[in-house]
């Protein structure tokens, strides 16, 4: 029957092509298809054709088949075969191909029904959490869970037990090719297209296959014979749930939905696991009421392995017991716990579920307490006997530590190559230990060496001995005992670590070490050397005297070296704890600069020349005032005692950083530049001189001292301020007292003509005003719309701007308000709030009053 289908299908086919090819072509091969052209057929003729016999259940190498068996040429089914391949429609065309390489990945069916509880934490599962039962925390953590989880990547398990839900992919391939989907219906039935019913519940997949292929090799004959060339795949596709029932010592009895995939661990992470009464060595599985497995979880967890191919089935009983018997190991084993025992379990196996001996343990022996009757007994089992002794519910193990004492050890300490602990071998000397501590240090004090010995009550006693004298065989050798403890000194030890001090104009000043025969020449050349302000010719070395009269604190030793710092005839030779002095040139001064700007015809920063130079001179240099110079609003801006000067140090620091920034700038520096590039790196890290930090830091307790002791205090320090000068008065009669002296830092700042004067203050409109020549301070307050209600007119006064400032002056109530100039500021101050008369401050007053009237009404004027 099959085949006859198969035929009038072809014939179908045939009756397609010669409707699609054209009319000339058509009329020579209604009868004959042995005249068809395959070169006459165009592309979409063949991929029509092709289509409809996919359509038929024909594949691709049937189709051609068939045309061979109707007697196509077989040159002509060569060349259909080839027009095929070119258009790339070999075994992909048929949609059913294409639907099979579109297969979504296995799923598991009802997922979330499955899910649902298992992962919300338990409020009373978290007490057991820190159960000291071993293996209690498997199936339950707080923080990290491990839930056995069937894979469903998985290849299919030939002993999987199909049901009704599951999918079953079955592909046909090779000669024939049909892939069919099919789900397992509550029936126990799947149904295939075109082959009808198949019956595969509770069968494996093995024995599946093998009813559906005999079934369809009924239809696809080449799957039968010794050399079949037609094959047959069975796969599971989604898997399906099943009801479980999880029952006796388990945290969270019940019925739970799993996946068929899922093993007894996975039903007992879905219950919790079992609860503190429950055993892990005795968990069984019941199936229609016989019981098909036995499960011991101590084989996961000590050994690793499990019946984890037992895959559990719909309605299978998961059945967990009370615990066996538990004995309890503490003391060094790796796990210190409460273990379930079988009968037989022997203290070696016991070690093994506890992980074996910790590197501290006593492993010779291990201390039993046993219940026996009515109390409890205790016994040693030695390492001879962990195979043979059994345990009983309720013992109690205790492994020891091993003692923490040697039994051969002696030590040797201070001033030898490699100090530490050495065994104490027979006939082990003192000479001995020092040799096999690789000898003595240069620094080893050979007049004494002491000995700790430890006494048979474990007292100690102190042995002292020459040990310049043992080393050279004048004294007889000293045999050690256990426990000593040899101790060799250094000569730094007792005696105190020897330095001498640099101080002053050097470049590294600071703390050296001393040597013996050490010169002032070797000391300076330690400290980098001379700075450019340091006087050669002046140094002196502060000594300390061992027998100083009352009152002789050092004493001091002026010399003289070298300015290249060579040896002299007859140098100084340095002393333990000498202080060596460089002074300064008495006539060394680092440049000192003023600036200019402004109206002067050359502004600028400006060398003050000698220290007798002036304002005057300094306007001179810079080549007088030009015409816009408003000489009477000049300024000359001073540094304050707050200032933080930049010490020499300081400036020759920055000053090397500039010179290193140009060096760098060049890629092409000579051999000479690169050195003196290094030679910067290097003298770029000196610290300050400490003289100057001192000076900041005192600078900065007295204003603190001040601030803490003036109520209220709270004037801004300033670093730099204006000092009002007339430079009009000063250039007409320069040397004059207005005629300051120049100091560094100053800068003189010579403003434009200035027009405005500026109103500030409790006026009505604070504002700047147009100066106008011969008017009087009342004239500008009016143009500030006049004085406010609570403005101080005794106390206005105007700032120049030269910085001078003039308050109003009054005589009688005649207030003589000071001139306003161009560019002044006029500031009217504020009386500050009123503070309103309360009514018992009325009271008071009128109390005081009353009192003051009474008194005088008592008094007899005419008394004589």
């Amino acid at each position: 029957m099959k085949i006859t289908l198969r035929i009038t299908h072809f014939f179908l086919l045939l009756i397609s092509l010669l409707i699609a090819v054209p009319a000339q072509i058509q009329a020579q091969q209604s009868t004959d298809i042995t005249s068809i052209k395959v070169d006459e057929l165009s592309d979409d003729q063949l991929q029509e054709l092709l289509r409809r016999a996919n359509e038929a259940g024909l594949g691709t190498m049937e189709f051609l088949q068939m045309a061979e068996m109707r007697g196509m040429p077989a040159l002509e089914v060569e060349k259909l075969r080839k027009r095929l391949q070119d258009l790339d429609m070999m075994g992909s065309a048929s949609s059913r191909q294409a639907n099979v390489s579109r297969r979504n990945p296995r799923q598991q069916v009802d997922l979330s029904e499955i899910t649902k509880g298992l992962y919300q934490p338990q409020s009373d599962l978290n007490d057991f959490e820190d159960s000291r039962i071993f293996g209690s925390s498997l199936f339950y953590q707080k923080n990290r869970r491990l839930s056995f989880e069937p894979s469903l990547n998985q290849a299919t398990p030939s002993n999987y037990i199909l049901g009704p839900g599951d999918m079953l992919y079955v592909d046909i391939y090779g000669q024939s090719e049909q892939y069919y989907e099919a789900t397992v219906n509550p029936d126990g039935f799947v149904l295939l297209d075109n082959i009808g019913p198949v019956s595969v519940s509770g069968k494996s997949i093995r024995e599946a296959t093998g009813i559906i292929k005999n079934r369809v090799a009924r239809f696809y004959p080449g799957m039968l014979g010794a050399n079949p060339n037609t094959f047959l795949q069975v796969t599971l596709g989604n898997v399906r749930t099943i009801k479980v029932h999880i029952l006796g010592e388990v945290r969270l009895p019940g019925t739970f939905t799993l996946s068929a995939f899922s093993t007894v661990f996975n039903a007992l992470y879905a219950a919790g696991g079992p609860n503190e009464n429950g055993s892990m060595r005795q968990i069984k599985v019941m199936r229609d009421s016989k019981p098909v497995a036995e499960i011991d979880i101590y084989d996961l967890l000590i050994n690793g392995s499990a019946n984890l191919d037992l895959q559990l089935q719909d309605q299978d009983v998961v059945l967990v017991s009370p615990y066996l018997a538990r004995v309890e190991i503490e003391g060094e084993v790796k796990r210190p716990m409460i273990f379930e025992i079988k009968e037989g379990d022997t203290v070696e196996e016991l070690l093994n579920y506890a992980g074996g001996f910790t590197d501290l343990a006593f492993r010779d022996r291990v201390a039993i307490s046993r219940i026996s009757d009515n109390q409890r007994s205790v016994s040693d089992v030695y390492d001879n006997q962990f195979g043979m002794f059994i345990l009983k519910g309720g013992d109690e193990l205790t492994v020891g530590k091993v003692l923490d004492r040697y039994s051969n050890r002696v030590q040797i300490k201070g001033a030898v190559y490699r100090e530490g602990t050495f065994a104490l071998s027979e006939g082990l000397t003192l000479s001995k230990l020092i040799e096999n501590a690789e000898g003595l240090r240069g620094d080893a004090y050979l007049k004494q060496a002491s000995i700790l010995r430890t006494k048979n009550d474990l007292s100690t006693q102190m042995i002292q001995v020459n040990l310049e004298q043992i080393l050279n065989g004048t004294a007889p050798d000293l045999p050690l005992q256990r426990e000593d403890v040899v101790r060799i000194s250094s000569i730094y030890d007792i005696q105190n670590e020897r330095y001498v001090q640099v101080l002053g104009e050097v470049m590294r000043p600071g703390v050296y070490p001393y040597s013996e025969s050490m010169t002032v020449e070797d000391l300076l050349i330690q400290a980098g050397g001379f700075q450019e302000s340091a006087n050669p010719r002046d140094i002196e070395i502060a000594r300390r005297l061992e027998d100083s009269d009352l009152g002789t604190l050092s004493d001091i030793i002026p010399i003289q070296v070298n300015a290249d710092l060579s040896q002299s005839a007859n140098p100084a030779i340095l002393q333990p704890f000498d202080q060596v002095i460089v002074r300064r040139k008495a006539a060394f001064t680092m440049q000192k600069l003023v600036a200019v700007e402004g109206q002067v015809n050359s502004p600028g920063i400006f060398a003050i020349e000698s220290s007798v130079e002036r304002i005057s001179d300094l306007v001179n240099r810079a080549g007088g005032l030009n015409q816009f110079a408003y000489a009477k609003g000049a300024t000359l801006i001073r540094r304050t005692e707050f200032f933080n000067t930049e010490s020499e140090q300081i400036r020759r620091q920055r000053n090397l950083e500039s010179l290193r920034l140009q060096l760098l700038q060049d890629p092409n520096n000579s051999e000479a530049q690169e050195e003196l590039l290094q030679r910067l790196f290097e003298n770029l890290n000196v610290e300050e001189n400490p003289v100057d930090t001192l000076i900041a830091n005192s600078k900065k307790e007295s204003l603190d001292q001040i601030a803490a002791e003036t109520p209220g205090f709270a004037v801004k320090i300033k670093e730099t301020e204006a000092v009002a000068i007339d430079l009009e008065a000063i250039l007409a009669n320069p040397g004059s007292e207005s005629d300051l002296l120049l100091e560094e830092g100053d800068i003189l700042s010579v403003p434009k003509l200035l027009q405005t004067v500026r109103m500030r203050g409790d006026v009505v409109y604070p504002t700047t005003l147009r100066h106008e020549k011969g008017r009087g301070l009342k004239h500008y307050i009016n143009g500030a719309g006049g004085f406010e209600r609570r403005a101080n007119r005794k106390q206005t006064y105007v700032v120049y701007a030269n910085g001078a400032v003039k308050r109003t002056k009054g005589f009688l109530g005649i207030r003589n308000y000071p001139p306003v100039e161009p560019g002044a500021e006029v500031i009217v101050p504020t009386k500050g709030p009123k503070i309103p008369l309360r009514l018992g401050d009325v009271v008071g007053i009128t109390t005081g009053l009353a009192t003051l009237a009474l008194v005088l009404s008592q008094i007899n004027w005419n008394q004589p």
